[in-house]
């Protein structure tokens, strides 16, 4: 990444903001204004830029207009005031994928550099693989599927996944989100109200004794999370099944 911006403490904000939001990245050169950058870019390579709109010499609107010249251009994501914000709209049309308003938040700066990663990895798939830097999308995804289905039997946190296969937890509950189409915390309820349903149909143990063996120590929460998702308290529900037979 090329970080383009004139103002030397935004520059030390933007870095640490980016090594907050745990993602593969990293600036590889910091320049203050568009012309020092397109010199930089002759002899150098970066696949994401992030500009100021607002600089001295060559600002980021004329930067990108010249940027739009080369063949193999990268990625360009302004950051912007709020002043400013119409101009890094209009920008867009010189092939600026984003833009960030400043002051520059983590979770802001999380989300637009995933939905950038999710858009480069479609584009360059499978060839590029190797920038995932490990973030394989298939095996990374079983990967959080398998650690999710042998923890059912117990409260499994979103941290907790993160940190066996090496994600930020941000990152990773917008991955899991965009494979799945379903939110983490969702996803792993479900599940365990799936091995809820059959501990209660198919064996003659307590409720209490289900709860407790698929990780929930309070039996009145368990009993009204399985009945947000079945209609049915357990006691009812195995009642209903064994009826129905």
């Amino acid at each position: 990444m090329l970080l383009i911006e004139d103002e030397r403490w935004v520059r030390v904000v933007v870095r640490e903001v980016l090594r907050q939001t745990g993602l593969p990245f990293e600036i590889v050169q910091e320049c203050t204004n568009g012309l020092e950058a397109l010199d930089w870019l002759k002899k150098h390579e970066a696949q994401l830029i992030l500009a100021d709109v607002k600089m001295p010499v060559m600002d980021g609107i004329s930067f990108v207009e010249q940027l739009c010249r080369l063949d193999d251009r990268p990625s360009v994501i302004f950051i912007s005031g709020h002043d400013d914000f119409q101009a890094a709209r209009k920008a867009m049309r010189f092939g600026v994928v984003d833009y960030l308003l400043k002051p520059v938040e983590v979770e802001d700066m999380t989300e637009c550099l995933v939905r950038w990663m999710d858009k480069y990895m479609k584009r360059t798939a499978p060839t590029e693989a190797s920038f995932s830097a490990g973030i394989d999308q298939p095996s990374t995804i079983e990967q959080v599927m398998q650690i999710i289905h042998e923890s059912r039997a117990r409260d499994i946190s979103l941290t907790e996944v993160a940190a066996k296969v090496h994600m930020n937890p941000s990152y990773l509950s917008q991955y899991f989100k965009q494979q799945t189409g379903s939110r983490f915390v969702d996803y792993v309820v479900a599940l365990r109200m799936e091995e809820a349903k059959m501990l209660v149909v198919r064996t003659s143990l307590r409720i209490s004794e289900i709860a407790e063996r698929l990780g929930y120590n309070d039996i009145a929460y368990f009993s009204n999370t399985f009945k947000k998702m079945t209609g049915k308290t357990p006691l009812e529900f195995r009642k209903t099944q064994v009826s129905d037979k």
